[in-house]
């Protein structure tokens, strides 16, 4: 009954909560600035950081792409589910 009734009803909002968690997660600047000290082990919002120097000036060409190649995996993460996304939005509305 659980795994025929529940769990189906409960799908689209556990996926839902599954892509945000995995974009905060991905996102998160401020953890990883705290835990990670060696530059080879960076995460991508910290090696994007590294890109701006003390005296203002960037390299965008390369900040640019690394924004991009950092933006990826969201956007096709997004993609793959987006259906499950609208579907565990719109169940938690009124319904009517």
């Amino acid at each position: 009954s659980f795994f025929s009734v529940i769990l189906p009803l409960t799908r689209p909002a556990l996926i839902t909560t599954a892509i945000f968690t995995f974009i905060w997660t991905w996102n998160d600047f401020f953890t990883q600035l705290i835990y990670l000290f060696e530059p080879e082990k960076f995460t991508l919002t910290l090696a994007l950081r590294s890109f701006v120097d003390a005296s203002s000036q960037s390299a965008f060409g390369p900040m640019f792409a690394m924004s991009v190649f950092a933006l990826l995996p969201i956007v096709l993460f997004f993609l793959a589910f987006q259906r499950f996304l609208v579907e565990g939005m719109a169940g938690s509305g009124l319904k009517g």
